[in-house]
Formats: structure tokens, C-alpha cells, sequence
């Protein structure tokens, strides 16, 4: 927002006063804040910092020693430089013991050879802080207008990157909380260098706060969250510190008789500084922005649907209370109270339908086809439910998944009901016409159909039976996972159900067989912590446990005490095993073993503290499998 001192010398009013550079280059990039006209020699206790002292020296001290103080003095306080005009009580240039403190302390030293009314230069510096102010103002303007444009479309995150760096002309950068790219935007630089190596070089960038800039990166980072919970963070580049700074010759301006100083033309030194107020304001905004859009789920639904989710929604994440949930289902036709409860998870193996062939009759892909296809997975079970008269709240809970809470008369009527839904669901799911694909024909003008277009269906083969219970493909495993969790007998009990539900459905995903329905025992803890592995509470564990080794590795790639760990862990804490898993002599492997339990601070012969690492990196896996 201010200019520096460089730029003030290069004003007419100082070049008028043929300027000339005595001392202090290293601290021509300071901004100045303001330009002030002294003449005392106390005068630093009266200012703030980031001043630029004119004076004509006639009230200087006399003796050497207080020309030093004086210059301590001002260095101390933080001005941006000192001008001095000669002719009233310098006249051929300033005291050579002036120059020395001024070069020692790096704050910039100019004499004005020719007589310059102050007045001139405090005017046209004063005009270019207001008018710099008034472009940051307005570019700030324009980046609340714009970010509340993206709040209300409802904007996805590759969107939102974008438009900060368009703003910014910095390179963007999105991540979780394990340092995993989710979304980018070079700014016209080479994606491949800036992505290069990121998680290692992302855990090098520690900022100071929520919202801070890290000089000696470069990169201005802001924390990404909302209602207290983080889940990510944006990073931008700013070029103009850390060690993207560059050292460029950037000559004091010559003054008018030709004399350009000692130091013109020499290289600036580069300069970490601070980015611009405006890009603290970006990067905080976008952020709010893709918190907010993490919050809002945008889908067209029936208000009878939306009730259904509302009261799912508010079982899973404590929104109302039991009571007042179970009087406006009652309200729905769906009675939950003295019933048995199971809890039910749909969705399909693959985000890809290419993946599941030509039986994926309702899969599809990419932001524009996704609710489509939740959609007419979402009817799809609500026809499997009225075919088996089965009494149920049920809604899409996510992008993926569709939730069932399935009430009962008794819990002896669970395995029944349990495989005559999941029944007639993979019916319903074969027999469902084809909607739009992302491999489907361009069209001559290379667009393709609109995602709601209905395709048609692919040919039927009757040679084929439909066993119970199996969506066919051509002898693959069923598309749609089913996955059910532990019945309860009461409301109060029902989230257990659907989040184990939930759980189960998502590491299904690992699991090729083909069963009917899944349940707990089905699924191991690999699984588990690959359907959590996006819960900013398992990142925080991650890191909680392994973030000191993995910024160790970082700094020290050659090493990799990560696997060293692995290897001692997946041998049951046997070293010797270990050490030669691992390729190493048992004196070598022990010393990285007592490295580690250094770098973690943890016992690694305790079995409580090697379990919950052992966790922490099947977790770390879950999060780095694509």
C-alpha cells in the first residue's frame, strides 16, 4: 500500500533537489508510511515508525557521539530513512561518522544537494499514500463483491482457487490436513513445479496464527474451517519475500546534473517484506468462502425428502432432540417409537461408473451428473421399500450415500426384512434406465448431453439369471453396496446404527466380494480408517502423532525414518525382523529406532504408545490412497 523509499527518490520534488544516496541501500524497499519535517535531535521519541525525516541538520548534534545516538536513535524506532538538505549546516555532504552509523544500522541516508521547499516533497508523498490507498480500498471492494457472488452460486473449491488467483495474480493452492492438494490454480506458472514434492515442502510452511505469512517460503497461508473446525488450508505465493524474492538493479534515479550517487545502479538486495493488506483480505475471504460452501448442500428435493433428511441429518449429528425427532416422523407415517431400529447405508462401489461396466446403469460422474445419480439411487430405494412394505425414513445423507433407518416390529424380523430390501434394491438398481455418462458421445459441436438427458439403456440379456440378491454384470460383483449396522431398540440408540452403517459402506468399497449385505464383521480397521480418512479428526490425529517424524523426513529425505517405523511396526515390534525387513544391521536400525522415539517423544517398547502409531500410519495410508 506504500510506497517505499526507492520510489520516493524517484519523485520530482526530491529529483529537483538532486538527490544522492550516502548510506544505507540495503533499505531502499522500506515502506513509508508518512514523511516528516524535524529539526530536533530528540525527535524519535515522537515517532511511530515507517517515517520519512527531512531536515536541514541545523538542529544536529555537534559532536560525533550524538550523531551516532541520533542516528541509533531513528534506526531504533523503525523510520524508513533520513534526507538531509545541504547548505544551512552541512554544505559540501554529511558528516562521514553520520554516514558510517546510517550504513551500519542499514537505514537509508540521502543528501539533497539543492535548496527543495519541504513542503513540495511531503505533498507528492502524502499524495501517492492516499492514492494508494484508495486502489487497495477498491481492490478490496472488489473482492468482497466477488467472493460473495461465489458464496451465493454456491461455487465448488476449483472455483473458488481460481478467482483468488485471478484476483491476486499469485499462485493458489488448497489443502487438507495432511497436506493433500485438493485444489490449485498456477497463475500462469508451471503446475508441475508448483505441485512438485508439495507435502514435504507444505510441512515446512509454518505460519504464526490462523491467518499468517511465512517469509522464509513466501507463502501467505490462512487456516480453512467453520463452526470451530478445521479442515484444510489456503496457501498463496506471494513473489515479493522468502525465497521467492529475486535480487533485481533497480538504480537510484539519477538527479538532474547527471550525478546518479555512488550506489546507482547496483543490485537491490532482496527483501522479505509483507504482502499487501489486500492479500491477507483475499486469502481470509476465499477461505470463508469454500468453508461456506462445505456447509451448503444444494440439491433439488421434495419438501417430503427434505424432511426425511432433515430428521436423519439431525439423528446423525445431535440437531434435535430424540423426542421432537420422533414426533415428526410419526407426523410422516413413519413411526419410530418402540421399535427395532437397523440402520442403512446405499451407495455405490464406485464413484466412477466406468469402473463398474456396463451394469452401472446409474452411475456417473463430475460435479454436473452427481446429484442425478444420488438421485435415482435415492428413488431406488425408496421403490425397494415400498415393494417390501417396509416402514423407514430414508434420504441421501451426502454426495454419495443414501441413508435408511429401517423401523421394525421386533428384532427377529431383521434378517428377513434386511435381505428382502436388499433384494429388491438390486432390482430396482438393474432394472433403472440408463442416465447420462461422463464417456457419452460429444456432440458435432464437441459439448456433451445435458447431465439430466436419459441415454439409452444397454441391451438386456435374459440368458443371464437375476439370483437373488445379485445385480449381475456379466458374472461381476454387485455395483450398489448395502451395508446395515446393528439393530437398536430404541431412538436414542439409532446414530450408533447409522454411523456404523455409514462406516461399513465405505470400506465396502475395498472389499470385491459380492455379498448381499454388508455388515461389521465384514470390514476390518484398514477399512474403517479409509472411510474416515477425510475426518479432520483423524488428520489431526495423524499429525498429532506422526507430524514431527513426517517434518523430520522432509528436512532429511535421504533418511525416511517413516518406514523404519513401518517396518518395526508391521514385525510385531520384533527388531531383529525389523532390521532385516528393513535392510539394515540391527546397531544401525537401533540407533534410528532411538532417533524416532526421540523426534515423537514416545516409548517405542510401550505397547499403548506403538499401537496408537501403528493406527496413525494405517490412518496416514487410508489418506494418501488415492
Amino acid at each position: 500500500m506504500f510506497p517505499t523509499v526507492r520510489e520516493v527518490l524517484a519523485l520530482d520534488p526530491v529529483r529537483h533537489g538532486a538527490p544522492r544516496l550516502v548510506a544505507g541501500d540495503a533499505g531502499l524497499d522500506r515502506p513509508v508510511r508518512w514523511v516528516h519535517v524535524a529539526e530536533v535531535p530528540d525527535i524519535a521519541s515522537l515517532l511511530g515508525g515507517g517515517e520519512l525525516v527531512l531536515t536541514t541538520g541545523i538542529g544536529l548534534p555537534a559532536d560525533d557521539a550524538g550523531l551516532r545516538a541520533f542516528i541509533g536513535d531513528l534506526a531504533d524506532v523503525g523510520v524508513s530513512g533520513l534526507v538531509v538538505e545541504l547548505g544551512r549546516r552541512y554544505v559540501s555532504g554529511v558528516p562521514r561518522v553520520m554516514a558510517a552509523a546510517a550504513e551500519r544500522r542499514g537505514l537509508p541516508l540521502v543528501e539533497l544537494r539543492r535548496a527543495t521547499p519541504f513542503v513540495r516533497i511531503t505533498e507528492a508523498v502524502h499524495a501517492l499514500i492516499v492514492d494508494a490507498q484508495l486502489t487497495e480500498l477498491r481492490a478490496t471492494e472488489e473482492i468482497h463483491q466477488r467472493f460473495t457472488e461465489l458464496s451465493v452460486e454456491g461455487a465448488g473449491p476449483g472455483e473458488v482457487v481460481r478467482q483468488a488467483a485471478e484476483l491476486s495474480g499469485c499462485p493458489v493452492v488448497l489443502e487438507n490436513l495432511s497436506r493433500q492438494v485438493l485444489a490449485y490454480d498456477p497463475a500462469g506458472e508451471s503446475a508441475e513445479i508448483l505441485l512438485d514434492g508439495w507435502e514435504q515442502h507444505s510441512r515446512r510452511i509454518r505460519p504464526a496464527g490462523r491467518t499468517a505469512y511465512d517469509a522464509d517460503s513466501g507463502w501467505l497461508v490462512t487456516a480453512v474451517g467453520a463452526r470451530g473446525q478445521d479442515w484444510g488450508r489456503l496457501l498463496l505465493r506471494w513473489p515479493g519475500g522468502g525465497e521467492l524474492a529475486t535480487a533485481r538493479p533497480r538504480p537510484v534515479p539519477a538527479s538532474p546534473d547527471g550525478d546518479p550517487g555512488p550506489v546507482a545502479g547496483e543490485p537491490a538486495p532482496a527483501s522479505p517484506g509483507v504482502p499487501p493488506t489486500r492479500l491477507t483480505i483475499l486469502v481470509e475471504r476465499a477461505a470463508s468462502t469454500l468453508a461456506l460452501g462445505r456447509l451448503i448442500r444444494r440439491d433439488a428435493e421434495g419438501l417430503e425428502r427434505q424432511i426425511h433428511r432433515t430428521l436423519l441429518t439431525a439423528l446423525l449429528d445431535h440437531s434435535l432432540p430424540v423426542d421432537e425427532v420422533a414426533l415428526r416422523a410419526k407426523a410422516l407415517g413413519v413411526t419410530l417409537d418402540r421399535r427395532h431400529l437397523v440402520g442403512v447405508m446405499v451407495r455405490f462401489r464406485a464413484d466412477d461408473p466406468a469402473e463398474n461396466g456396463p451394469a452401472a446403469d446409474l452411475g456417473e460422474s463430475g460435479p454436473a451428473t452427481g446429484p442425478a445419480r444420488l438421485r435415482d439411487l435415492a428413488e431406488a430405494v425408496g421403490q425397494a421399500l415400498r415393494e417390501t412394505k417396509l416402514v423407514a425414513l430414508t434420504s441421501a445423507v451426502d454426495d454419495h450415500v443414501v441413508g435408511v433407518l429401517l423401523a421394525l416390529p421386533d428384532a427377529a424380523a431383521e434378517d428377513r426384512a434386511l435381505t428382502a430390501f436388499a433384494t429388491a434394491l438390486r432390482r430396482a438398481c438393474l432394472d433403472a434406465p440408463t442416465t447420462s455418462r461422463p464417456d457419452a458421445p460429444a456432440r458435432a459441436d464437441g459439448s456433451r448431453p445435458d447431465p439430466g438427458t436419459r441415454l439409452p439403456a444397454p441391451p438386456r440379456h435374459d440368458s443371464v439369471p437375476r439370483q437373488a440378491g445379485r445385480a449381475q454384470g456379466a458374472g461381476r460383483p454387485g455395483t450398489v453396496i448395502i451395508a446395515a449396522g446393528s439393530g437398536v431398540s430404541g431412538l436414542r440408540e439409532a446414530r450408533r446404527s447409522l454411523v456404523e452403517a455409514r462406516q461399513i459402506a465405505d470400506a465396502a468399497r475395498r472389499d470385491r466380494r459380492d455379498l448381499l449385505i454388508f455388515r461389521l464383521p465384514h470390514v476390518g480397521l484398514a477399512g474403517l480408517l479409509h472411510l474416515l480418512r477425510d475426518e479432520p479428526r483423524v488428520q489431526t490425529f495423524v499429525e498429532r502423532e506422526l507430524g514431527a517424524l513426517l517434518a523430520y523426513d522432509a528436512q532429511h529425505p535421504r533418511e525416511q525414518l517413516l518406514d523404519t517405523l513401518r517396518a518395526y511396526l508391521e514385525q510385531g515390534r520384533n527388531k531383529s525382523a525389523a532390521a532385516a525387513a528393513a535392510h539394515l544391521s540391527r546397531p544401525a536400525f537401533y540407533e534410528r529406532l532411538a532417533r524416532i522415539g526421540r523426534i515423537l517423544d514416545a516409548d517405542l517398547d510401550a505397547v499403548d504408545a506403538c499401537l496408537s502409531l501403528h493406527v496413525a500410519l494405517l490412518a496416514l495410508d487410508a489418506i494418501r490412497t488415492p
